[in-house]
């Protein structure tokens, strides 16, 4: 496959500038000919916090949702959004002078660059990872994969829909049509209740698409398949099923990992890439 030119940006977290210490958090990486364009941050925060336990996680993964909805907006005016992007990041945050690169895919080089700028060091232990976070990070790596995940909403909070005060949100989704798609990722390893709430939910969500957005919702929980857990006990197994049928009973779409390339094939197919 030929190889295109592309160029990447890092993204680095500088907590004190005078002492000139910093770590790299994200990558942006850009087709040279302009056009397509792709940011990720960490999901690791661990060697952020070490230089800084005071760090804002939360308004990092902001920032990165909202570089991803300045490239998805102005994806033909690059030097713009770079300028917009310099001017706005705050003194603790630094994007670094272009660098060249060949890409066979953006998604992918995007993953390279990852590992070797922003994530060298062995990642947390799989047994400190919970259930939840391996399903989110399966489901993320793929439609990242497919190209589609800087085109997705992602956290969107259900109290638009449902009622103030109701904390969920959803990892992420998309609308072809008159259709929204909402994903979460779900774990029936032992713990119940993430399938009860979204279960619970989804009567009110459906009610608040259809008033707010004028459209359909079609809810999919990604979950793990029960090979993969951590005990096949006839009473674990009992469990995830009962954790299925839940959300089925709701009318939410159950499907797992497995699943994933597929769903993130639909998606890029109904997202026109």
């Amino acid at each position: 496959m030929q190889r295109r030119p592309c160029e990447f940006f890092l993204v680095r977290y500088v907590p004190d500038p005078i002492r000139g210490e910093f770590v790299n958090v994200g990558v942006l990486l850009r087709d040279a000919g302009g056009g397509a364009a792709h940011v990720r941050f960490t999901r690791d925060w661990a060697r952020v916090r070490c230089a800084d336990p005071d760090v804002d996680v939360e308004m990092l993964e902001a920032l990165e949702q909202e570089i991803e909805r300045r490239l998805a907006e102005h994806r033909e005016d690059m030097p713009y959004v770079m300028k917009t992007l310099e001017d706005s990041l705050s003194n603790g945050l630094q994007i670094t002078e272009a660098k060249a690169c060949l890409a066979e895919s953006l998604p992918a080089e995007l993953e390279q660059l990852m590992r070797l700028y922003v994530e060298p060091h062995k990642r947390e232990p799989a047994s400190r990872v919970s259930g939840r976070q391996r399903v989110a990070r399966a489901m993320r790596r793929e439609f990242e994969r497919a190209g589609v995940w800087n085109l997705m909403s992602k956290r969107i909070a259900a109290a638009q829909y449902t009622q103030p005060g109701d904390s969920l949100r959803l990892d992420c989704g998309y609308r072809p049509n008159g259709v929204i798609k909402m994903f979460h990722a779900v774990s029936l390893d032992g713990d119940m209740d993430l399938a009860k709430v979204l279960a619970y939910s989804m009567p009110r969500l459906r009610e608040g698409v259809t008033r707010i957005e004028r459209a359909t919702l079609e809810l999919t929980a990604i979950v793990e398949p029960v090979r993969e857990l951590k005990s096949t006990e006839e009473d674990d197994i009992a469990q995830y099923r009962f954790g299925v049928e839940t959300m089925e009973s709701a009318a939410i779409r159950v499907l797992t990992t497995s699943d994933l390339e597929r769903v993130a094939e639909a998606a890029r197919r109904e997202l026109h890439l």
